[in-house]
């Protein structure tokens, strides 16, 4: 049985229309017509019921089309197999994330990778925003999904993956916590806690600015090791601190509450590599969870 043969029969049973599957196939109706009658021929049964109005298997093609789509299967997963292995995306990828959004988008990409890229095994890990660079030039990581911005030489990043807006979070019986909203021209009022570490300057101002839009003085505070700490830091009483809106639900606690920022401050994620390791790995999961993240953006429009 050649190719073309079960790849009209396993499309038509599909599609269960002459026209749709002439299109699928990038041949004319007649042709997909003179396939099927020849398989009937050679079978001796009819494989399928024609009418003006529907298309349908016939028990006896219904009970080819199950024994074939296995090997098709089979045949498009060594496909896949060889494709992958002529790009070099085989072996282990391992990505990581510094926040659980970047976490949740690599786990929604690891399917369609996984499908597309069979024999790459991708390995996720956390990133410490207190180092937030290190894994990547030590080669434990291959690539990340980490906040921007990013200024370093020997590092580049990709095209923006995730945006969120800010929240400030403050201990619940602090005077911010029952307003609406807050001003970043508010921070002046209030200690804040910062991320410490090898975090460089550039990164810390932006997450963590020392002056408010008008220029007053922000007090900083302790500085943190990770950002685990900082929530229960904040409902400890020891200041509040700036962070992502969509991070709530991941790190609610009793006593800490989230208020809206009102100046636009958004906190956008990408994915960033060394430069002299960019691999067909790294390129081919790029791929992958960019298509996913355009794809959630796209349905998410009103």
């Amino acid at each position: 049985m050649e190719r073309q043969e079960w790849e009209a029969l396993l499309t038509l049973a599909e599609e269960l229309h002459f026209g749709r599957t002439a299109d699928r196939l990038g041949v004319s109706v007649g042709r997909v017509s003179q396939i099927i009658r020849k398989l009937e021929r050679r079978v001796g049964v009819q494989l399928f019921e024609r009418t003006s109005r529907r298309v349908v298997p016939t028990m006896v093609g219904q009970q080819l089309c199950d024994d074939l789509l296995p090997v098709r299967q089979q045949m498009d997963a060594a496909l896949a197999r060889a494709v992958a292995a002529g790009r070099g995306v085989t072996g282990e990828l391992r990505v990581g994330y510094s926040s659980p959004m970047a976490a949740n988008l690599i786990l929604r990409s690891l399917e369609p990778f996984k499908a597309a890229y069979p024999d790459c095994e991708v390995l996720i890990q956390e990133i410490q925003l207190s180092s937030p660079f290190s894994s990547l030039r030590s080669g434990e990581v291959h690539v990340q999904i980490t906040e921007l911005p990013l200024q370093e030489a020997d590092l580049t990043a990709g095209p923006t993956l995730i945006t969120c807006e800010r929240a400030l979070m403050v201990p619940s019986e602090h005077p911010f916590a029952q307003r609406s909203s807050v001003s970043l021209e508010d921070l002046a009022l209030a200690t804040l806690l910062v991320i410490g570490g090898s975090v460089p300057q550039y990164w810390s101002d932006h997450h963590f600015p020392r002056h408010t839009p008008s220029g007053r003085p922000i007090i900083h505070g302790h500085q943190a090791t990770s950002w685990q700490e900082i929530p229960l830091l904040v409902g400890a009483g020891q200041g509040v601190s700036l962070a992502n809106k969509d991070a709530e639900p991941y790190h609610r606690l009793p006593g800490v509450a989230w208020v809206p920022v009102r100046e636009r401050m958004p906190c956008e994620y990408a994915p960033i590599w060394l430069k002299q390791a960019e691999s067909a790995r790294v390129r081919a999961f790029l791929e992958v969870v960019g298509a996913v993240a355009g794809t959630e953006a796209r349905t998410a429009r009103p």
